[in-house]
Parts: structure tokens; sequence; C-alpha cells
């Protein structure tokens, strides 16, 4: 019987320590910048946190204690120094004319995630919102320029909106300190944003014209209609593609690398998925060899006053694809109404 309870016991332990997965995953993201960084974080977190559960004499809450167990896995992870990125964080935009495709390691770039495995279900419609924008690319970029102490202290206090004297218990520092971190995260922030504008203006859930848009840009991409494509893009509409360092600017540079280096890509079709609180699309591309179609990008999509403004295309798709739930291949056409409040991929 003794066998029996603590049995038991270890699959209650187990049960409750996995109610917290998705919301310290979206903690570990916040941090690293890695969707596959953070898996690994966080399961580091949970094999810690069952060895030492024996120990743990609940001063604080299994969540607080949770979220200070993970805080030094990143930190350790963190330790070994470099930054993730977008293109435009690393070099100057290039012309279509002097466009050439390098690569940078895996590890250079910030990477998308599925809403699902960094957003836990809130009924507070504010919470929600603070949550979805703390994940956004441009909002992940300028999060990665914080040391990362700096970066701890505003995601526990802006994002999770923890008390200074609770960061400070977790960090084993002051109130003082965190609130001087805090302060010096928060001015960095504001100097990225003057010299950035997030155009993301994406309502949740979409509403009627973000909808419109999007179903005009499948009908675009799918058909490989460049003049309705550049219809729907901004003059100032910036696509990046990850692991090239390149990133271009404006409607002609962008259909121009289209039907040149990217023309390939022709007769492609769209699934729709959501990652880091915007829409987007799994990008599969024509199998010439054996039919159908093969995964290519996973795209995330920035809209602004009616159109796209950011156009970002995430190349690791043998990786990305699993993370997500897609299949690595598709036989026959998918249907192509975008269907975003309803297809919630890699939950």
């Amino acid at each position: 019987m003794g066998d029996g309870t603590a049995t038991a016991t270890a699959t209650d332990l187990g049960a409750e320590l996995e109610e917290y997965r998705t919301e310290l995953t979206g903690y570990c993201y916040r941090m690293l910048g890695s969707s596959f960084e953070a898996e690994d974080a966080v399961q580091d977190t949970l094999v810690r946190a069952w060895r030492g559960h024996g120990a743990f004499e609940g001063r604080s809450s299994l969540r607080s204690w949770l979220y200070r167990i993970a805080t030094n896995v990143c930190l350790d992870m963190l330790a070994a120094g470099g930054r993730r990125a977008r293109p435009m964080d690393l070099t100057e935009s290039a012309p279509l004319a002097g466009a050439a495709l390098s690569t940078r390691p895996d590890s250079t770039w910030l990477e998308p995630v599925p809403d699902g495995r960094v957003l836990p279900c809130v009924q507070d419609p504010a919470e929600a919102a603070v949550a979805k924008e703390s994940v956004r690319l441009a909002f992940m970029a300028a999060l990665q320029r914080l040391p990362p102490k700096q970066r701890a202290v505003l995601i526990l206090r802006e994002v999770l909106a923890w008390r200074a004297s609770e960061v400070a218990v977790l960090l084993g520092t002051t109130v003082a300190s965190v609130n001087s971190a805090l302060q010096r995260a928060r001015a960095t922030l504001a100097e990225r944003a003057a010299a950035e504008a997030d155009q993301a203006d994406v309502s949740d859930p979409l509403d009627d014209e973000q909808r419109k848009l999007l179903e005009r840009y499948v009908t675009a991409f799918e058909g490989y209609d460049m003049t309705a494509l550049t219809a729907l893009l901004h003059e100032d509409a910036v696509m990046t593609m990850p692991p090239f360092d390149l990133w271009l600017t404006g409607p002609a540079d962008i259909t121009g690398f289209m039907t040149t280096l990217g023309a390939g890509c022709a007769g492609s079709r769209l699934l729709p998925v959501r990652a880091n609180g915007l829409p987007g699309f799994a990008h599969y591309r024509p199998d010439p060899d054996g039919g159908g179609f093969t995964p290519w990008a996973v795209q995330v999509l920035e809209m602004s006053g009616g159109r796209i403004t950011g156009f970002h295309c995430f190349l690791d798709a043998q990786r990305l694809f699993p993370l997500f739930g897609l299949p690595l291949r598709l036989e026959g056409e998918p249907g192509r109404t975008y269907q975003a409040d309803h297809v919630e991929q890699g939950a």
C-alpha cells in the first residue's frame, strides 16, 4: 500500500508541475528568444523541481519556486553570451540589385513560437492582450537587447505583474535594485521604440478588415500574383528570411525578389497558423520531383492600417513544422479561406 501511495503522490506532483508548462515556456521564450531553447529550459526546470520537491518547504508558492528555478536555468543558458536578433538588427537593408543569400548560424536568430505553446488561456481580455504583445517579434527583439537580469526584471514586473518585493526575493536582491533595473530596462526599450515603431496593429479576434486582408494575401501568394500582392504591402513593408541575413524593404524589392531568387515559390500553398501573437502561415513549396508540396517556411505577418507591414519567413522548416504540429508533406490543395480564430496550430 505504501508503494501505491508513493506512486499516486508522484503522479499528482507530475500533474501539478505540468499545469505550469505553458506559462513557464512563455517566460523562458521571452528570456531566451528561442522556442527550442525555451522548451529545453522548461523541461530542465520541471526535472529539477521533481528532484528537489522533497526539500521544498513551502516558504513560497509552488509557482514562485518554479519561476525561481526557471530564471536560474535561463540565466545559466544566457551566461555563454550572444543574443538572438532579426536580420534588421544586424545589417542594413539590401537593395534587390545587391541581394545576396548569406546564412548565419541558427543561434543568431530570434525564432518564432506557436501561440499555444506560450500563451495560457486567461479570462481577462486585457491580460491576454498584454501576453500577446509581449511575444510580438519586435518586442522580443527589444528584450534581447537587455542584460539578462534586466530582462528577467522587466518580464516579471511588466508582463507577469509581479510585485517588486516578489521579484527581489526571486532574484535574491533588494527592492531598490529591482526598481533600478526596471528603470534602466524601460529606458532602453523606450530608446528602441523611438527608433523603430512596431507596426503590428492586430486585433484579437481579427476584425473584418484584417481577415479580408489575409484572405486577399493568400489568394495573391498562392496565385503568385505580384500586382495583387503589391497592392497589399505597405510602402515601407519589410521582408526577412532567417537564416539568411538579407532583408528587403518596399513592395518593388519584395516582389522583385519573389520573381527572381524566390521564383521557386510559385505555385505554393499556405496553411494558417498563429505565431508570436500574430497571424501567419505554414508555407509549402511545390515538390518538382515527388509531386505535392514540401515545407518551406513559417511566415509571420505584421499588419497596420489595412496593409501588410512585415513579412517574416523562417526557413528552418524541418524543425519548425513539427513544433507547430504541421505535416511535413501536403499531397493535395488545402482550403484557401483564412480561419485564424479557429486554427491554433501547435497548441
